[in-house]
């Protein structure tokens, strides 16, 4: 009968449908075994090495954060692997599948891999660490973190920025605190007929009593321009990095209170303005262990120029 060819047919199947899964079973139940497994080691494993790198003070930590995920993965990729290889699948087949699907997910994902690929340049040559303040052409913050795909800053502000690794490699960037010391310089305008030396001593004063503790090199004042009626002189010198902010407001401050003191009201700065020297011409603010030196390998080989205006005639 057809129907009871039928039952035959379904028992059968389902006979060998029970006989499959009972032996599939344990490698099932083993592999999720190893997958819990694997995941639990994988942070257990980050959370160690996240330890040891807070106890060694030989990693920069820069790249704490990018090697404690890199840790993480490693592991939970060869759990993943491990589970696999339980429950039968070819090794084979299966990284044939990956590379095809790497491939394609390659493609659709262009801008990501851009990001690692700026992500390993900016771990490598490290041209900003965490904790410096940088500045690009859209944003500038302090670095909290720099990871694989982004990094995250802080603005001056407070505001969070969440910045791909690709927009802080291929833009001009200025790190404010790479270098160790900043250079400041104040240009204060007095009247025509107030004694030079008078006023240079009094800027002298000015940063010698409230130059920030972090001071790197003695004040240099001098004048700058000279008007029909006024003069302008320039203070400048040099301060460790994280001073730079307290000693723009103090010395400010202390260059009005100390020429009032010295001149009284009708005699004080008609202007006090910070200037920040322009990067492709700061020699006027520059000192003279400071000044870029001609390169004296140029000058010597310099071609000398024909002179003119000379007529040289020969004598018979």
């Amino acid at each position: 009968m057809p129907i009871q060819e039928t039952l035959e047919t379904s028992h059968t199947f389902l006979a060998r449908l029970a006989s499959e899964a009972a032996a599939f079973l344990p490698n099932l139940i083993a592999a999720i075994l190893i997958l819990a497994v694997g995941f639990f080691l994988a942070g257990r494993l980050a959370n160690l090495v996240t330890r040891a790198f807070g106890v060694s003070a030989k990693i920069d930590q820069t790249v704490r954060e990018p090697l404690v995920a890199i840790v993480r993965y490693v592991v939970i990729i060869l759990t993943l692997i491990i589970a696999l290889g339980q429950v039968g699948v070819q090794m084979t087949s299966l990284l044939a599948v990956l590379g095809a699907a790497g491939l394609a997910v390659g493609l659709a994902l262009q801008g990501t891999l851009t990001n690692i690929a700026a992500g390993i340049m900016l771990l490598w040559l490290r041209p900003f660490r965490v904790g410096d303040y940088i500045e690009t052409q859209t944003f500038a913050g302090r670095v909290h973190e720099i990871g694989l795909f982004v990094s995250h800053l802080e603005t001056f502000d407070g505001l969070f920025v969440f910045a791909p690794n690709s927009t802080l490699w291929n833009v001009w960037m200025r790190n404010h605190s790479r270098a160790a010391s900043r250079l400041l310089a104040w240009a204060v305008t007095v009247p025509r007929d107030m004694p030079f030396e008078a006023a240079r001593q009094v800027l002298i004063e000015a940063w010698q009593q409230e130059g920030a503790d972090g001071r790197l090199s003695e004040p240099v004042a001098f004048l700058d321009q000279l008007t029909a009626d006024a003069q302008i002189l320039v203070l400048r010198g040099r301060v460790t990095e994280g001073e730079t902010a307290t000693a723009q407001r103090r010395i400010a401050e202390a260059i009005r209170t100390r020429f009032l003191e010295r001149f009284g009201e009708g005699q004080e700065p008609r202007a006090i303005q910070r200037i920040v020297p322009a990067d492709n011409d700061p020699s006027r603010y520059l000192g003279q262990d400071e000044a870029p030196a001609a390169n004296p390998t140029l000058v010597n080989d310099r071609p000398e120029e024909p002179s003119q205006g000379v007529v040289t005639t020969a004598k018979g």
